[in-house]
């Protein structure tokens, strides 16, 4: 029997006929975090070829009005893509401000392939009283950067923050006045992590239903995953009608993170999206750990240490008797809801105290020894009273 044959899927079949368009924060967003190291230049070149290597479709290099620091990486990041071709196109997170603006123009001007601007307005009833700001000054602002934009031909994306505890007559209002003057694309922010799937599901439609209509515009999604429901909610709004997904790698990002792009990418894949070959996604995860400074949790989906590992009896026996059969997919399978395969990984069976007796036969014969009775014994016994799992060096002395 196949595993299609095997594997009853509650999942049902995915929506065919869209292509998930993805854009990669990690240089922007992600450096946000206050826990992170912002990498060199050398470094964030690496990355940008990696991602492209990946399937990413755009990447946001960063906010050059942030200073001299952040606009020459922009603008060394800009050089890199086009001297190397790279099929990624490169954005930046901008204020809707004509300062912040012309950086883009003069950019995009000097490297010699276009530049997207992503120029960001609050827009939460909130946010707009803490700041002083009514809705006719957001309207004026929007409206202001799309048409200059427009005369420097530069490419614009206007994003609301806060757009999940926006009211439904400021979006229309900034969103159409940022359209009627040329934005090529919108984008629904999550700022504050606040939506939940059902309430992401309403935003997209309303906003495709009754402000993008038949215009040719994109519709971004950007979130956040302060109550964790941060790839959940990008999966959503791409069920929903949204054209392009914003994530960081490892999800690292403000306060809780971004979209984990990692996780997001692994759940297209097996909803039917694939962008390619996820194999090099384990060591683009491990780069990004070590230019910025943070740990890969051991639990974390997929790429954490323990992804396809397992210490316990009844998991192990599962999986060796799958592959007593020959069957590597069966055993990849049986006990494991993504494929190790899949990002070049492979399912591990370790001996502790839950292990069993194939937990110790799969060791012994992947190490060249025979499983006897009395070996087996004695390095179960030598499990069942660890408080973990035991080293190869601690087995080996066993033996």
């Amino acid at each position: 029997m196949t595993l299609d044959e095997l594997i009853n899927d509650w999942n049902g079949p995915q929506a065919q006929g869209r292509i998930p368009v993805l854009l990669d924060e990690t240089l922007r967003d992600g450096l946000q975090s206050p826990s992170v190291r912002d990498p060199d230049i050398a470094a964030k070149r690496d990355l940008i070829h990696r991602l492209a290597r990946l399937g990413v479709d755009a990447v946001d290099l960063g906010m050059p009005g942030a200073g001299p620091k952040a606009l020459a990486a922009v603008r060394a990041l800009m050089v890199e893509i086009r001297d190397h071709r790279l099929p990624i196109h490169p954005q930046v997170a901008v204020r809707t401000m004509e300062a912040d603006l012309a950086q883009v123009a003069e950019i995009q001007q000097r490297v010699g392939i276009a530049l997207e601007a992503g120029a960001f307005l609050g827009s939460s009833p909130i946010r707009m009283d803490v700041e002083g700001w009514d809705l006719a000054f957001l309207v004026d602002m929007a409206r202001k950067a799309a048409a200059f934009c427009r005369r420097h031909e530069v490419p614009l994306m206007m994003v609301t923050e806060d757009s999940t505890r926006a009211r439904p007559d400021v979006l229309q209002a900034i969103y159409g006045a940022a359209m009627d003057e040329g934005a090529q694309s919108i984008c629904l922010s999550d700022t504050c992590g606040h939506a939940t799937p059902d309430g992401v599901r309403r935003l997209v439609r309303f906003i495709k239903e009754k402000v993008v209509k038949d215009r040719s515009v994109h519709i971004d999604w950007h979130g956040h995953n302060d109550r964790g429901l941060g790839v959940a909610n990008a999966i959503a709004a791409f069920e929903a009608g949204a054209d392009r997904l914003h994530g960081t790698i490892l999800g690292i990002g403000e306060r809780c993170g971004n979209v984990a792009l990692d996780q997001l990418m692994i759940n297209l894949h097996l909803m039917g999206f694939p962008k390619g070959d996820l194999s090099d996604l384990p060591a683009l995860a491990e780069r990004v750990a070590e230019l910025c400074d943070v740990e890969i949790p051991a639990n974390y989906p997929v790429l954490g240490r323990d992804a396809f590992r397992t210490g316990t009896g009844v998991h192990a026996a599962a999986i060796v008797k799958a592959l007593h059969r020959g069957d590597v997919e069966l055993a990849d399978a049986v006990y494991s809801g993504v494929p190790a395969a899949l990002v070049g990984r492979r399912q591990e069976i370790e001996i502790g105290p839950m292990a069993g007796h194939h937990n110790v036969v799969y060791w012994l014969e992947m190490n060249g020894y025979d499983p006897s009775p009395d070996r087996v014994e004695r390095i179960l016994q030598a499990a069942k009273n660890s408080p973990r799992i035991l080293s190869e060096t601690e087995i080996r002395a066993v033996l």
